[in-house]
């Protein structure tokens, strides 16, 4: 005898063909809503400082080792060869200043930040959770004892968590637009190191919003390097053309050194953000980069 009795559809929430379907996008986008609010409200994050730069840059002591290994095996190449391969390797070694600056930065930062009185963590070091630069700000943020948050996103090269993000705050994106959100969400300031198309991508979308009065609270932003920066981007070429306004050059400044830096961003966050405590103890209260009306 057939038994002709149907078998329990699944639940919605979880039906794995209907959640990666077309249909269920909108849940994945909450989803990268609301699973890092759940996290940042537990581990008790209050605001962040984010580090962007290169995912290329490596550490001096890494990259005067591959200097020294293209050293002893660039003998068996042809002579344009070699060249090549010396350059890039010397380059490395001299854009490793970076890295090292950003890890020194970002320990400044978190050894100032953790000594904070205040119920929840200040101005946690955050970055896109990568190698490179973001690695080197990750690094000097545990090496001080603090809090470090990694917001990462599955890339087809470069990008995978390095291993000095805080476990707990190891985030993965899919949609690169929900991950720009929690850049922007908490943050209180962005520090610029020199980096390629995401980095100026980063960039000029946080100035943009402060230039147009979009972000709800006062932001810091330090580019970082002007040798690289005054190369890329001649800002003062800008404002010759009429196309940005002399004031706009002071919605950011130019540092070039970890001590610079901290010193403004130190006086910046103090001054803007150090106020008076949330209203009602132990609530959630981000202060949020909320658009306006």
């Amino acid at each position: 005898m057939t038994d002709n009795t149907l078998k329990p559809a699944p639940l919605a929430y979880e039906n794995d063909r209907f959640l990666k379907s077309p249909d269920g996008r909108i849940l994945r986008v909450l989803s990268e809503y609301a699973e890092p609010l759940s996290r940042f409200r537990r581990e008790q994050i209050q605001d962040t400082v984010v580090f962007f730069g290169s995912a290329r840059c490596s550490s001096r002591e890494d990259t005067q080792k591959q200097l020294a290994e293209v050293e002893r095996n660039s003998q068996n190449l042809s002579p344009e060869r070699q060249s090549a391969e010396r350059k890039r390797a010397r380059t490395a070694v001299e854009m490793a200043r970076y890295y090292e600056d950003a890890r020194r930065l970002a320990y400044l930062l978190t050894e100032w930040s953790i000594q904070i009185p205040a119920k929840r963590h200040r101005f946690v070091v955050t970055t896109g959770g990568g190698p490179g630069i973001m690695e080197g700000a990750n690094r000097g943020a545990q090496q001080a004892g603090g809090k470090t948050i990694g917001l990462n996103i599955n890339l087809p090269f470069e990008q995978s968590p390095n291993s000095h993000i805080t476990p707990a705050l190891n985030f993965e994106f899919h949609y690169f637009f929900m991950r720009k959100f929690w850049f922007a969400y908490l943050s209180k300031a962005l520090v610029i190191f020199p980096g390629g198309f995401g980095t100026l991508d980063e960039l000029f979308e946080i100035l943009t919003l402060a230039q147009t009065e979009k972000l709800a609270k006062k932001i810091l932003v330090v580019v970082y390097g002007s040798e690289y920066w005054k190369k890329i981007v001649n800002f003062e070429a800008m404002v010759d053309a009429g196309v940005i306004s002399p004031q706009d050059l002071d919605l950011f400044k130019i540092a070039d050194s970890p001590e610079e830096s901290f010193a403004f961003l130190k006086a910046g966050l103090t001054k803007y953000h150090l106020g008076p405590p949330p209203k009602r103890a132990g609530e959630f209260i981000p202060e949020i980069a909320k658009t306006r009306p």
